[in-house]
């Protein structure tokens, strides 16, 4: 997450809103009580739909009440979108990915369990994480896969975030669990399974691919 974060009170105006957004380069800011709690969210869509209903034509009667709020809006409390959408900062990278996903937005402030601010992830946080080098992606797979077999886990390589798990293991009941294990891994873009069964016991053929996608 990005820890310096541009928010605005509620009673910041709309020109100041404008101004901030502007000097930051940022295309939404958190909207905060007096206590510093996350109560909104005003985003360029909301500002752009003020000019939006300015420029229609319908009078104001003809309006809904919400639109012609809007169209009046000059503060804060009054253009930002609420509820706000928010995240704990202990959720994992692929729970806010979901999150993002399911609710449209592009991005997501992070508050701590009283709701007070602690940073913003955006959807470029996100992709961030696949600038991993691949020896670091390589060496948190192993660790995850050496206390799964008890230190005699599958070969393992990485190129271009592509992890693929080779060689044989003693116990093939496990290559399932191998694979979900490495595609957890922070920055793995897909796990590429060619883990054969051991000498002498039925499973999979030497050689068998199948691969794990990175999670939306």
């Amino acid at each position: 997450m990005t820890k310096t974060v541009v928010a605005v009170a509620l009673h910041a105006r709309f020109k100041d809103i404008v101004t901030a957004m502007g000097r930051w380069n940022v295309t939404a800011v958190p909207v905060l009580d007096g206590e510093g709690r996350v109560v909104g969210i005003v985003s360029e869509a909301d500002l752009l739909r003020k000019e939006e209903l300015r420029g229609t034509e319908q009078v104001a009667t003809d309006r809904s009440p919400d639109a012609a709020a809007r169209a009046e809006a000059v503060r804060a409390e009054d253009l930002m979108s609420a509820p706000p959408v928010t995240i704990r900062a202990a959720a994992t990278l692929p729970h806010a990915a979901r999150l993002m996903a399911r609710r449209h937005v592009k991005r997501l402030p992070v508050v701590d369990g009283r709701g007070y601010l602690k940073g913003i992830v955006s959807r470029a946080d996100l992709l961030k994480v696949f600038l991993r080098a691949d020896d670091d992606i390589a060496a948190d797979v192993r660790d995850a896969l050496d206390r799964l077999f008890a230190g005699s886990g599958p070969e393992v390589s990485v190129r271009d975030g592509v992890v693929t798990l080779g060689g044989a293991v003693g116990d093939s009941s496990l290559v399932p669990l191998a694979r979900r294990l490495a595609q957890a891994v922070e920055g793995v873009v897909v796990v590429r399974c060619e883990i054969g069964a051991p000498s002498g016991e039925i499973g999979a053929p030497s050689g068998a691919t199948t691969d794990a996608a990175a999670p939306s």
